[in-house]
């Protein structure tokens, strides 16, 4: 049972009680309204690039990125890699100068087999300083984790598996 309040029930014959609604819904216009105000306030700040500056040109090339780390590894059984390259001990400056002055200075990593002495990796390392580079860094592996069994290190091998005490060390300046 339905109830209409004020006015009369339209018949079928009777035109006068259709009247169109003249109000206008504004629930959605305003749904839509605090969306696109997320959005832009969610994207305005990706668009600021920071104050605009009319830079001036210059002839200056770019700098050069260096495309690969550089890595000075000592394979234990002596053998001396730059990177890919296996250059001598003798060659290891002047390759490293002819390096640095093609990409710029950047961070060299050592990397020695824990088999190599010691002395070796510390020869190693005056060399890299001698070819330019100020900063040099140690690579290690990372130590495995404690549940997992850890054969002992051999007496030669404890000195150099010193720099690899924990996870990821980078020893260096």
């Amino acid at each position: 049972m339905g109830m209409q309040l004020g006015g009369h029930i339209p018949d079928e014959h009777d035109d006068s009680g259709y009247k169109p609604m003249a109000e206008i819904n504004i629930t959605p216009f305003v749904d839509v309204m605090l969306v696109l105000l997320i959005i832009f306030m969610v994207a305005a700040p990706l668009l600021v690039q920071g104050v605009p500056v009319d830079l001036p040109s210059t002839s200056a090339g770019k700098l050069s990125q260096t495309k690969k780390p550089m890595v000075v590894t000592l394979s234990g059984e002596g053998r001396l890699f730059i990177r890919d390259e296996e250059v001598t001990r003798t060659t290891l400056v002047k390759r490293l100068s002819e390096i640095r002055a093609a990409e710029g200075d950047t961070v060299v990593y050592v990397r020695a087999d824990r088999k190599v002495a010691y002395g070796e990796v510390m020869e190693i390392l005056g060399r890299v300083g001698d070819s330019g580079y100020a900063r040099v860094s140690l690579l290690s592996q990372p130590a495995p984790r404690a549940g997992a069994a850890v054969p002992a290190p051999a007496a030669g091998e404890r000195a150099a598996s010193a720099l690899a005490q924990r996870p990821g060390a980078v020893v260096g300046n």
